[in-house]
Parts: structure tokens; sequence; C-alpha cells
């Protein structure tokens, strides 16, 4: 701890939580030690229970205005607040699309803002977006850019806002947890699939929502079995996937290959090469993924699946796409919309073999959203965590070697 300088360069702050197990206070410490700053405890109260919560106030003191005003930045992102409550600043918005200079970005953490006295939550929060204010209602609301209206009252600066960061859960190292962030070649893949198992069937006994983001590597692998499955029994409310998943699924259900190598052998075929070109030209004389389960070409994979027990899926398409198949929307801004409603109220995502759509993904839910990526790629998972989704868990592991096990982790406690 360094001792406080009393300057006009000094503002107090306070942090309220579980500042000790979950390290809130140490990042805050960290912050300001890392920029040179100094602070001083003011005041400090432990919590005596392992759900009480522990407060601290600070005094913290800056080179300068702009050095102070730095610290502050990282101090607020990290939970802690201004001791003297301030009004969140807001202006309205002269252009469609155009943010103020100074406008305030969100994080992917539950957020507040201190308008008409009392706090406010944020509501579909998602990181780097503008809030938009409804000071009549009390309302806020994380607003992407393109969607920001001549008008609208958007906020600037840092004042009036809180920020709740992730917690150490309640609960204990028994239970599985998304604190638990960093990547390992070395996780033993059979505790993470047995923790995992147990946190879907709680979900699904509360009725919750667990969404798939999925690869065309599940096809390669051999999970398509496994996912079906899953689907089947009721862990799977939304797949969200690109134009890939669904042609070499369907390729996999009407000919056994992928990419034209052939999936049970592991061989390739005679003009395979072409396979997935006539998986598209069955989707577009069916119409749809619908139309081609009724016409009875289509019996096996995941999307016949997801068409027989009404779960929703979104296809967003790409410039690499051959095709793309009719049930992808082309229009990336349409498909994220979609995406996003799928997503609404998401207990779990399950990311299976696939770093953009993981990434993307990863941007438009909270960090309270529990995430788990398995690919056998560790930069895929690493990337994840590094653009934001700290709370994600990474398994290095083969999506065709894992979800079989996930299975029968997920039977072994039907039974019990």
């Amino acid at each position: 701890m360094k001792k406080n300088r009393s300057n006009k360069h000094t503002k107090e702050i306070e942090v309220n939580g579980h500042l000790i197990d979950s390290m809130i206070l140490t990042r805050i410490f960290d912050r300001i030690m890392d920029l040179q700053g100094d602070f001083e405890v003011k005041e400090f109260k432990i919590g005596q229970g392992k759900n009480d919560y522990s407060y601290a106030k600070l005094a913290v003191t800056g080179k300068n205005e702009s050095h102070l005003s730095q610290m502050l930045n990282e101090i607020y992102s990290a939970g802690g607040i201004s001791v003297e409550l301030e009004s969140v600043q807001y202006v309205k918005v002269k252009k469609n699309s155009v943010l103020p200079d100074n406008f305030y970005s969100t994080t992917n953490n539950p957020t507040f803002i201190y308008l008409n006295n009392k706090w406010i939550k944020v509501n579909h929060q998602m990181m780097d977006k503008a809030i938009v204010v409804d000071p009549i209602k009390n309302r806020a609301v994380c607003t992407m850019l393109r969607d920001i209206q001549k008008g609208d009252f958007v906020v600037v600066g840092e004042d009036g806002i809180k920020i709740v960061p992730p917690e150490r859960p309640r609960e204990g190292l028994d239970t599985f947890q998304f604190m638990s962030s960093h990547t390992s070649t070395e996780k033993p893949i059979q505790s993470i699939s047995s923790k995992l198992a147990r946190d879907l069937v709680s979900i699904k006994k509360k009725n919750g929502k667990i969404v798939i983001v999925g690869g065309p590597a599940i096809v390669h692998t051999g999970a398509v079995t496994s996912l079906s499955q899953l689907i089947r029994m009721g862990f799977v409310q939304g797949i969200l996937a690109g134009n890939a998943l669904l042609i070499h699924d369907v390729e996999h259900a009407l000919l056994g290959t992928s990419l034209g190598i052939d999936v049970k052998h592991g061989s390739s075929t005679h003009m395979g090469h072409r396979n997935h070109i006539l998986a598209v030209n069955e989707l577009f004389k069916a119409g749809s993924v619908k139309q081609l389960v009724k016409s009875g070409k289509l019996n096996s994979g995941i999307f016949y699946e997801c068409e027989k027990n009404k779960i929703p899926y979104v296809l967003a398409g790409s410039i690499r796409d051959d095709g793309p198949a009719p049930d992808v929307i082309t229009d990336v801004v349409k498909a994220q919309k979609q995406y996003q409603k799928v997503l609404s109220n998401a207990d779990l995502v399950i990311m299976l073999s696939t770093m953009l759509h993981s990434i993307a993904v990863g941007n438009m839910i909270p960090s309270t959203v529990k995430v788990v990526a398995i690919d056998i790629n560790p930069s895929s998972v690493t990337k994840l965590l590094d653009r934001g989704t700290g709370q994600a868990i990474g398994v290095v592991s083969d999506v065709g070697s894992f979800l079989p096990i996930l299975i029968n982790d997920i039977k072994k406690l039907s039974k019990s």
C-alpha cells in the first residue's frame, strides 16, 4: 500500500462485493500500481461469512488530472465507484449512427447508471456498445452503433456508471464454474466432462436455455451422432452456425461423407469432391431444410433433429460459402440480430470447434452467461478469452472424442 499524497488530483472511490476471494480489490490495486499511481485505504470491512459482502474505501492520487482520470477509468471497469455520487452524463445524438466523441463504451459485465437519484440497470448487456438513456422512463439499454438514432440520449464520460465484475460462485469448487477460465492441454477431460454434465442436467431441470455454437469440424470428427443425441435428450435450445455446418451435416446424412471423406472409415471416396455441392443442390431442390425433411430424403443429422424437435437455428453466411443454402442468412446485420434473439436469456453457451462464430457470439452475451469452448486448437480458445469472453472455460479436445464422454456422463447422472 502506498501512502496518499494530499493534492487536488485525489479522488475517493469505494467498492462492494466479494472483494477478497474474487480478487476484485487485488485487481484494483494492481491497476493503480501498474499506472504508477498512489492509493490510501481509508476504510476496509471484511464480510464475516462466505455470502457476506466486503467494503473498501480508497483515496486514489494521480500525478495530474489526466493521470487520475486514466486510473479512475481502470478502477471503474474493475467495479469501483466514486464516493461522491454523480449523475450519469448524456447528450442528444445529432445524426443517425454517429456517437458523441466522448461516448461511453460498454463492457460485457452487468452495468448500472445513476439516473434521477437511483441506480438503473442497463438492459441487453453486451461489450463495445453505447448506452442509450430514456430519462423520462428511467431506462437504459446497450445499443449498437448502427441502431443509434438522431435524438437518442447517449451516455458520455465515466460519471454515474457502476460495473459489477464477475465473482467467484458461492457453491464451491465441486460445482462446474465458469470463473476458472484458463486454458490448458493438460486439463483432465473426464473431470471437465463430468462437471459440464452436472451443469447441463441442472439447467435442464430448471427449464433453462442451452445454446450450441458449432463449426463443420463437428461433422469431420464424427460428432454428429452425439450432438444429435443431445438435441433429442432436450439439452439444446438453439444452434448458431454458418453455411458449412449445414452443408456438411446434410452431405453426411445423404452420403456418409464430409467434404468427400468417408467419416466412418476416414478414406476418400470416388468423385467425393462433388459431394458437398450435391448437398447444396438437394437443399435448393427442396427449398429448405424443413422441406428436405418432409420429403423423406433427409432423415438423420443435426438439422434433421432440429426440425423434428422444433429447435431454432440460425445460419450466418460468408463470402466463402458454396450456395449458400436457402436457409442461410446472407445479410450479416440480419444474421447478427437473429443470433441475438436465440442467445436471449441463455444460461449456457457451448462452442464447438469454431473460432470466428465463437468470438462473434462471445461479443453478444454478458459475462453472467456461462461459456464452454471446446476446440482441438488451443489458440482458438485463447483468442476467445483475449477478445473479452473472460468467463469462458477452454477445453482443448477433439469434439468427436469429447461429446461421447459427455453423453455418457449425462446418462450416468440420469440413472443416479
